[in-house]
């Protein structure tokens, strides 16, 4: 498996790279990095084939787009595929941005919810402005599910049905983005998005993989028979995937537990039985189902994108995935394709 290898995009004619890099990192999620460190994973992530980019103007309350948009700028726009995201404006902060504890050092900006036609509108011009490019290929409504709003879901979600979605169609006739979708850790919003709007993606972060597959199997055979593709994004679970069970190992953004530690120990034995690293086994996994076109690498520091990178040029035995559906961790190896 190449990380240069590529798969159609859902109906849009783009073709994303089967690896491609989420710019979480670059807002300064949980560690402060310099433009310098920024620059050097950029690079890193372009010279292992990757030519797929996401980001949001969340992530680091701007900061991320323009570092990303900052490198991008000086490769031919031919030659890669750019994603963001819409559903929060930024409002300036004068006396310096509300610390949120994920982001960290973010620019003088707050975050609040516009899931509305002028709020998605002008979030697109925004992060054009912000990026310093003249389109974005894809825009994903960032975050729009129970988990986040919670009672003010129903309302939120209104505002997009009856106002973002209308934006977002409006952009893709007029050829400004090639497709839109949702950007969300929450399967369901996605499958009730499909009965109401004509996504060409969905980035779903964190509810595909070795640990976290529970209800999304609908989706992904749902999207397979649509013709939409899915971004598939936290294939590490926060970071267990490719740490293993070490004591200070985080799933779901916090410690893991014990019974998640137990369950991560045999997924990782079973990998070394077979001679697999877990994280290599982590990242193959998502792209075994032909309605994922890639999986997003979060990598912060040079040597955690290599090591992601040697992970899929890792060659993993049919065996393995026999064994870890058999032990329970793979709900079903039906439609999954292994090569």
């Amino acid at each position: 498996m190449k990380i240069s290898d590529t798969r159609p995009l859902g109906r849009t004619g783009l073709s994303p790279t089967i690896a491609s890099y989420g710019g979480g990192s670059l807002g300064n999620f949980g560690r402060v990095i310099s433009n310098a460190a920024a620059r050097d994973v950029l690079d890193a992530a372009w010279d292992a084939g990757i030519r797929y980019f996401d980001t949001a103007p969340f992530y680091g309350r701007g900061k991320s787009e323009r570092r990303i948009g900052a490198y991008l700028e000086e490769k031919p726009r031919a030659d890669f595929i750019l994603s963001s995201k819409v559903g929060r404006l930024l409002d300036p902060a004068p006396g310096g941005a509300e610390e949120d504890g994920i982001f960290l050092d973010p620019s003088p900006f707050d975050p609040r919810w516009d899931y509305s036609y002028d709020g998605v509108m002008r979030s697109f011009e925004l992060s054009l402005h912000r990026l310093g490019l003249d389109r974005i290929d894809i825009l994903f409504v960032h975050d729009i599910g129970v988990r986040l709003h919670g009672e003010d879901f129903p309302a939120q979600l209104k505002t997009l049905r009856e106002g973002g979605i209308r934006a977002l169609e409006e952009l893709r006739r007029s050829g400004a983005i090639g497709g839109y979708g949702l950007g969300v850790t929450e399967a369901e919003v996605c499958l009730d998005c499909l009965d109401y709007a004509d996504p060409a993606a969905f980035l779903l972060a964190a509810s595909y993989t070795l640990l976290d597959q529970a209800g999304t199997r609908p989706l992904l055979d749902r999207c397979l028979a649509r013709g939409v593709s899915l971004v598939i994004g936290g294939v590490f679970s926060s970071g267990i995937l490719a740490t293993g069970p070490v004591p200070d190992a985080r799933y779901d953004y916090a410690p893991a537990s014990g019974d998640v530690l137990e369950r991560v120990r045999r997924l990782e034995a079973i990998c070394a039985r077979h001679g697999v690293p877990l994280s290599a086994a982590a990242l193959q996994f998502p792209l075994a189902h032909p309605a994922v076109a890639t999986v997003l690498l979060g990598a912060g520091m040079v040597r955690s994108l290599q090591q992601c990178a040697a992970g899929f040029a890792c060659a993993i035995p049919r065996a393995l995935w026999d064994e870890l559906c058999h032990e329970g961790f793979i709900d079903t190896l039906d439609d999954l394709d292994f090569g």
